[in-house]
């Protein structure tokens, strides 16, 4: 089976007219972080006003899964800045909104129903922009080849106390993804619940291990001055030290709600890491695009920096998000990846029947004939 995409435009072909059209699509991923944006600048609220406020998030449940189908291929030599200027300016977004979730709790009484509706809207709204936005974000940014960028990233990881995501998922992941060591690559028949359980430790723990290896740190223990350069040791200083800078600014109910958006937005991201790469395996073979599930809904595609194409992504980390192709071989999903969030976290037995009838009819995962050399 063939895994080459459809043939690309190149810019030679395209006026200026039809390249900034193209950009403006990728502006729909300011559609969250605006929504909790709006929120943090309108409170504190009457529960009546939290409550409709947090109709927002259904309503981009429903935007994802009416959308059309993105299966448009991307455009060769495109200005690059453009693109990279976008992710820059949604990592200090993203950065605005949790100072500002913070500075609004420092205010919201928790001991009345309106600042108990206030809290439950927050950590859903800013977690979701958090987790669906700054995430995606970072995660665009970490594959990056420039320092600058990667620190960024780490920033915004650390915002949501994740920061070794930054180290496992490019030197862990990317290199183990679809087998049995991957502790990211979901298993046929696996529950979202015992994935979560297993996933954020081992995670964990793989980032330990390769920042160990990286500097040299075998038989060194925790307390050595040498673990400073450990990226890791890092990541928990810098969040330590977020927790006690909101703490000291905005007091304890603003670090309450630092660290449940926090919560939310890894929750949404083990989601999304649990069905991107659901019941497939490889071994002794480079990554395919048969290794990642795809979704063409055209709201993840120009929404969520096209994470939509995982498959691309994971077949030639390399390429940026404006030049991820669509591959008609990668199994897909019937919802972009918001709607998948919420079929995983909400009817997970839904999912795995959905998911399992599409690697059957692809054969794929535990229906290919051979499985280490499917195609």
């Amino acid at each position: 089976m063939q895994t080459v995409a459809a043939p690309q435009t190149t810019i030679e072909s395209l006026s200026a007219g039809s390249i900034a059209r193209r950009f403006t699509r990728y502006l729909l991923t300011l559609t969250i972080p605006v929504s909790a944006l709006l929120f943090t600048l309108t409170g504190p609220h009457t529960w009546e006003w939290a409550l409709a406020l947090w109709m927002i998030l259904p309503l981009h449940v429903v935007l994802d899964a009416i959308g059309k189908p993105g299966r448009d291929q991307p455009v060769e030599g495109e200005p690059s800045w453009l693109y990279t200027g976008l992710l820059v300016f949604l990592a200090a977004f993203h950065l605005v909104n949790v100072v500002l979730i913070c500075r609004m709790f420092a205010t919201v009484d928790l001991a009345t129903v309106d600042g108990i509706a206030d809290l439950l809207v927050a950590v859903q709204l800013v977690g979701t922009s958090s987790g669906l936005s700054g995430i995606v974000v970072a995660h665009e940014l970490m594959h990056r080849p420039h320092k600058g960028l990667q620190l960024l990233s780490r920033v915004v990881m650390a915002l949501v106390l994740y920061e070794h995501f930054f180290t496992e998922h490019v030197r862990g992941h990317h290199v183990r993804v679809g087998t049995r060591d991957d502790p990211a690559t979901a298993r046929f028949r696996e529950r979202f619940g015992p994935f979560m359980l297993r996933t954020i430790p081992a995670q964990f723990r793989s980032a330990w291990e390769i920042e160990i290896k990286r500097n040299g740190l075998e038989g060194k223990g925790l307390w050595h001055p040498a673990q400073l350069r450990n990226r890791v040791v890092q990541g928990i200083l810098g969040e330590l030290l977020l927790v006690a800078v909101t703490g000291a600014l905005f007091g304890g109910v603003a670090v309450v709600i630092f660290v449940a958006q926090a919560l939310w937005a890894i929750r949404l991201l083990e989601a999304v890491n649990y069905f991107e790469h659901w019941g497939l395996s490889r071994a002794g073979r480079k990554v395919r695009p048969v290794d990642s599930w795809d979704t063409e809904s055209s709201f993840t595609l120009y929404g969520m920096v096209g994470l939509s194409r995982h498959a691309d992504h994971h077949a030639y980390a390399s390429r940026p998000y404006q030049s991820l192709r669509h591959f008609d071989v990668s199994p897909k999903y019937p919802g972009g990846y918001i709607s998948m969030v919420v079929m995983v976290t909400n009817n997970n037995r839904k999912f795995m029947r959905l998911a399992t009838q599409e690697l059957e009819a692809r054969k794929l995962g535990p229906f290919a004939e051979a499985p280490s050399e499917a195609a």
